[in-house]
């Protein structure tokens, strides 16, 4: 559903809130978590982990919609 660009900046906002509440049972550094999203219909979905899980040599796996569905969407 989310591009790669849109999924990163997802995880930047949920690791940034998970590191400032500072609960006791959390990790100072690299938090973990699996948020899934469900998008209006039934084939529109993500998940979203965190950024630091990746390896930032390996480009991240793309697919042509949802790097292009802005553009696609917005020409209906």
């Amino acid at each position: 559903m989310f591009s790669i660009e849109e999924k990163r900046k997802i995880a930047d906002a949920i690791e940034k809130v998970l590191l400032e509440i500072n609960h006791p049972e959390m990790p100072k550094d690299k938090p973990m978590f699996n948020i899934h999203i469900d998008g209006k219909e039934s084939w529109s979905w993500a998940d979203i982990y965190p950024n630091w899980m990746y390896d930032k040599e390996k480009p991240a796996t793309t697919t042509f919609w949802n790097e292009n569905s802005r553009e696609i969407l917005k020409e209906e």
